[in-house]
């Protein structure tokens, strides 16, 4: 199979098109990353900062779909229901992120930039220390959208389904057993992977510069592992973040039609005392 070009070209902003539309009114900038540094030192002008440990996380580190909540933290970020989201990061794991998160609270337009803040910088993109003043919208969270999520229960039963794959997008430690997230498992955690996930780091899909490797080369990542269209794909990783990324991936640049993110993903499955784990 030849793919000469993604299967959803519209989900990518191109820097210059972001660049022209910084003062639309009908546009959001939307900077998404566990850490505020980089937006400090500068950020792309009009950008709006979601840290996603606090503002996609509760402190469990379980995915927050607290309709309240999050309506308002729409509103005060400046997003109406009818607004363009674009979404940048300085680590290549918070845009996809945000992009399955908005997509989960059913936002109609999220697009990501080509290319994050480094690759901005490079091309002579203006940046700013300044915090914009954002005026607050009204916003209503019209549905949950629960077919972009896979829950454990679900992912239980995808054990040993012909018809299912899991997909372990984590480091090479985790996936072995080696590290619990980033250190070794203490106490009661419990290391390793789902048994019969194929591992495949999220990384892998891109390049040098934290774009994304064209069609053909990520339909071969993905096809030479056993991912293909006609099984029912389940991702995870550590708290939902680096499979979303994966998840985006294979839904909208290669188009696969049955992909979802276990958001519970390894914070919840290596946590739980009789969840099966291999190593």
């Amino acid at each position: 199979m030849s793919l000469s070009s993604y299967a959803h070209p519209e989900v990518l902003a191109d820097m210059q098109w972001v660049a022209e539309h910084l003062h639309d009114p009908k546009v959001r900038l939307l900077e998404v990353d566990i850490d505020t540094k980089a937006y400090e030192s500068g950020h792309i002008p009009g950008a709006v900062f979601w840290n996603g440990l606090t503002a996609i996380l509760q402190p469990d580190y379980r995915v927050n779909f607290d309709q309240g909540a999050l309506e308002e933290l729409l509103a005060r970020s400046g997003i109406a229901n009818d607004t363009t989201v674009i979404i940048y990061s300085n680590h290549n794991v918070g845009a996809p992120w945000g992009f399955w998160f908005l997509k989960a609270l059913g936002h109609q337009d999220v697009r990501i930039m080509k290319g994050d803040r480094t690759k901005w910088i490079a091309q002579g993109g203006s940046l700013t220390t300044e915090i914009p003043a954002i005026a607050a919208t009204k916003y209503k969270i019209q549905n949950l959208i629960s077919g972009i999520r896979a829950l454990r229960d679900e992912v239980q039963a995808a054990i040993g389904n012909s018809d299912c794959l899991l997909v372990d997008v984590r480091t090479p430690q985790e996936y072995s057993g080696e590290l619990f997230t980033m250190q070794p498992p203490q106490g009661t955690q419990r290391a390793g992977h789902i048994p019969g996930a194929v591992h495949i780091f999220y990384e892998s899909a891109l390049n040098e510069d934290n774009t994304f490797k064209s069609a053909d080369e990520l339909y071969a990542l993905y096809s030479n592992k056993g991912v293909t269209t006609d099984k029912a794909v389940l991702t995870y990783c550590a708290i939902g973040a680096r499979s979303a990324h994966t998840w985006f991936v294979l839904k909208y640049l290669l188009g696969y039609e049955n992909v979802r993110n276990y958001d519970g993903s390894w914070n919840e499955w290596g946590n739980l005392p009789d969840t099966p784990v291999e190593k």
